[in-house]
């Protein structure tokens, strides 16, 4: 049976829930549902970012070969990328599921999740992970990404077009001066769009294939978007 209970809130009856893998292009809001899924489910949001920040930060052997990549601005391999998930993975919190931000980001890696999900023993056995696939038209993608700004004093998230602050340019909280990053001005978001089509947008192929890709409107209201993906993680869609 699908959840009753409010978007964003901790699950009363928590269950095992298995891996979830969020996909979608930038901006079609995969942020937000993960951090709602984390909360209802009292289960972990993995971010690759993090967890190479982390080793980095704690000076790990993994972490210590990364360093100096990351440093470089390059790309980390995929090796020690696949070594750092394996070991984040493996830690307690996540015996009742998790949830994948930023990875797979290519077919590769998604083979590579396979063969690691079935050589291991989660959740009473063999699991497969929920694949979500969040559709979003190109300018709705646009507009969300290009419209976007924070306070950088209280984290708030505005965009100018759908959910502007009481004042233009001002934090309706603390009066800061909003900010826009970088990665989403309009000239960066198409080289972003590039590389996503390039190398992520494979990967909804690969789990079309195997029938494992449940499709999401992205365009849908979030708390209506959010309760779908809870139907799909209960297996009642």
């Amino acid at each position: 049976m699908a959840s009753n209970t409010a978007p964003g809130s901790v699950s009363k009856n928590a269950v095992a829930v298995g891996p979830v893998i969020l996909l979608g292009a930038p901006g079609a809001g995969k942020g937000t549902q993960g951090k709602r899924i984390a909360e209802h489910y009292g289960i972990p949001q993995i971010s690759t970012g993090d967890i190479l920040r982390d080793n980095r930060d704690r000076g790990t052997e993994l972490g210590k070969k990364a360093a100096p990549i990351m440093a470089a601005g390059s790309l980390v391999p995929d090796d020690l990328v696949l070594a750092m998930v394996a070991d984040r993975v493996n830690q307690l919190d996540c015996r009742r599921g998790f949830i994948l931000d930023g990875f797979p980001r290519t077919v590769a890696q998604a083979e590579w999740l396979d063969d690691f999900l079935a050589s291991c023993s989660f959740l009473g056995g063999k699991v497969r992970p929920v694949v979500i696939g969040i559709e979003v038209g190109y300018n709705q993608l646009l507009q969300r990404l290009t419209g976007r700004r924070s306070c950088p004093v209280e984290g708030k998230i505005y965009n100018i077009y759908s959910q502007p602050p009481k004042q233009n340019g001002v934090c309706d909280f603390c009066g800061s001066q909003l900010v826009q990053r970088e990665d989403d001005k309009e000239e960066v978001i198409s080289e972003r769009f590039k590389s996503y089509e390039n190398k992520t947008l494979p990967l909804v192929d690969y789990y079309r294939k195997q029938g494992r890709l449940h499709v999401l409107d992205g365009d849908l209201p979030a708390d209506q978007a959010t309760e779908k993906i809870f139907a799909v993680i209960e297996g009642n869609d």
